[in-house]
């Protein structure tokens, strides 16, 4: 029990990040429910195409969005700057708590993602679920608005995880574009935000995950992170593509990665323009 205190609940209560036991554990799940979940959809009836897959990552759109929403109350950058900024903090819906933040967080995306594919299979209007998941993401994203105020740091991350998107998007199309256009983003977005926006503004950021942490501190410079990201998330897209796949198992290969990288990364992007 005081082992499990400290793997994993003092890093959540202590906000410490990731160790190496907690990372090892909740890749361990991470890789079983991934692969369960791949032969529940297809016993469902679920069609595992491209719909799916934008459909799906708006869903990771909504949950990053909502996270971030946790990191701007839990900063005290969420203020009640109308009615319904005062609603949420007197809710407490977005306190920091187990719900709000990982693995939690991607239980409750999880919990409606599948809930609303339930919902659309059993209607056949499949074609919805990019909608539902926008229709989630929207208003936490204009929940952030106000308070989003460092804009021009965003613009080298963009840009950053631009280039190499679109060379795969012109050699693989947009669905390995996103697989990429994910890491880079995560990656970019790390770089600039612990090289540089952290002493632009005078605050002290630091990398949550084991392995990205390691990389950093050994060349000195988290430039060498994003490299690491945009190689291995290439070469994995260039040696799927070689690959004999059905259709579904590269479409889902590719989703399970794109979410890795696209997940933090857009988490990663909002606190810093919002500046938690």
């Amino acid at each position: 029990m005081e082992a499990f205190e400290e793997f994993f609940i003092n890093p959540i209560l202590e906000k410490t990040g990731y160790n190496a036991v907690n990372t090892m554990v909740y890749a361990g799940i991470a890789l079983i429910a991934v692969y369960a979940l791949f032969h529940i959809l297809k016993r469902s009836g679920v069609k595992i195409d491209n719909g799916f897959f934008w459909g799906v990552l708006s869903f990771v759109l909504f949950g990053s969005t909502a996270r971030v929403v946790t990191d701007s109350v839990d900063a005290g950058v969420f203020t009640g700057v109308t009615p319904i900024h005062q609603w949420i903090l007197d809710i407490g819906i977005y306190n920091y708590g187990f719900l709000t933040v990982t693995p939690g967080i991607y239980i409750v995306v999880a919990a409606l993602l599948l809930g609303t594919l339930a919902i659309l299979t059993y209607f056949k209007r499949m074609e919805l679920l990019p909608y539902v998941g926008l229709a989630l993401f929207a208003p936490h994203f204009f929940l952030l608005v106000p308070f989003m105020q460092y804009w021009e740091f965003a613009i080298p991350v963009l840009v950053l995880a631009a280039i190499p998107t679109y060379f795969i998007w012109k050699r693989y199309g947009a669905v390995a574009s996103a697989v990429v256009a994910g890491h880079a983003l995560d990656g970019a977005a790390t770089f600039i935000i612990l090289d540089v926006f952290s002493s632009a503004i005078g605050k002290n950021y630091f990398e949550q995950h084991v392995l990205s942490r390691a990389v950093g501190e050994l060349f000195n410079t988290y430039f060498t992170f994003y490299l690491v990201k945009v190689a291995i998330a290439s070469a994995a897209v260039y040696l799927v593509e070689k690959e004999k796949m059905k259709s579904d198992e590269r479409i889902y290969f590719y989703l399970v990665v794109a979410i890795i990288g696209l997940a933090p990364g857009i988490r990663s992007v909002l606190r810093m323009v919002c500046g938690t």
